[in-house]
């Protein structure tokens, strides 16, 4: 199994437009700090692929990596389709810049289909443009394409909705879920999970089985966001386990056989800046942060 990493920031990205912050500054003053929206780029067969999640920095990841050009026809692009884990703007408005495409697919659970059609109505703004095919992303594990090796199946992790589906559907835990790719030829697999609001026995069965796990990242500690003032909430309140602390997901990672890697960093998160003395600490229990535009190969 075959994967890149495309981007590896939280919503803004870093550094984020309208942001001064130290860390922002910090991308802006050095070049190889900057992150983009996190996002993979999965290999399901031989010149297919399919990203996980459709960010707004989708055409620059596709230029970025190689393997995503169009060729050797004119309009023959391997970009297959898209595979979200959730509904969240950041990781479904690059949806729309797909729309050069003849066709492509979209994997999404029930909750995250209809809030992109009902709520964005994306399927009747796109319509005149492109056809899509919208496929259930569920708990079963499923080929990824029909010729291929790779299943996929849906760990739900959280109930949280973006903001501009509040009030609609239920409060399925399927509005934000965890993906576990499997390759059928070698039994390896891998966990990716950008947003983590809750540490559930399912997800914990899920990643002691993983040789892989990247896992959301987004703050360093619990009381990141309040402490840099962009919110009065906590991580956990934002629907993020922080890196460290009594909920913390280090400890546990800590204590898997899997290779372990944090994505969907804040740029109020320390680990922004590469220097950070976190990293040093990160590395003696074991754990990476990756870096964008990372080949991992299962």
């Amino acid at each position: 199994m075959l994967l890149q990493v495309l981007g590896t920031a939280a919503g803004g990205g870093l550094p984020q437009w309208n942001c001064a912050c130290p860390g922002c500054a910090g991308a802006r003053a050095h070049p190889h700090r900057r992150r983009r929206h996190a996002s993979l780029a999965l290999r399901a067969d031989e010149g297919r692929w399919y990203l996980v999640n459709a960010t707004p920095d989708i055409g620059d990841q596709i230029e970025d990596s190689h393997a995503l050009r169009p060729g050797p026809g004119p309009r023959e692009s391997p970009v297959a389709g898209v595979i979200l884990t959730d509904a969240e703007l950041d990781h479904t408005l690059g949806i729309a810049r797909l729309r050069e495409a003849d066709g492509f697919d979209i994997l999404a659970t029930g909750p995250v289909r209809d809030a992109l059609l009902g709520r964005l109505r994306l399927g009747e703004i796109l319509a005149p443009y492109t056809r899509i095919e919208w496929r259930e992303l569920g708990h079963e594990a499923e080929p990824l394409v029909k010729s291929g090796t790779v299943e996929i199946d849906a760990v739900p992790v959280s109930a949280k909705r973006p903001r501009y589906a509040t009030g609609a559907g239920s409060n399925e835990r399927t509005w934000v879920v965890a993906l576990r790719l499997r390759e059928t030829t070698t039994g390896r697999s891998l966990i990716y999970a950008p947003a983590l609001a809750r540490w559930t026995d399912e997800f914990q069965e899920a990643v002691e089985e993983a040789d892989c796990v990247i896992l959301d990242g987004t703050f360093w500690d619990d009381y990141e966001p309040a402490r840099t003032s962009i919110s009065a909430k906590t991580a956990t309140g934002m629907g993020h386990l922080p890196i460290v602390g009594p909920n913390g997901t280090a400890r546990r990672l800590s204590g898997l056989d899997a290779r372990c890697l944090y994505t969907h960093l804040n740029n109020t998160n320390p680990l922004a800046d590469p220097d950070a003395p976190q990293h040093a600490l990160l590395g003696e229990w074991g754990l990476e942060v990756a870096a964008d535009r990372m080949v991992i190969e299962l």
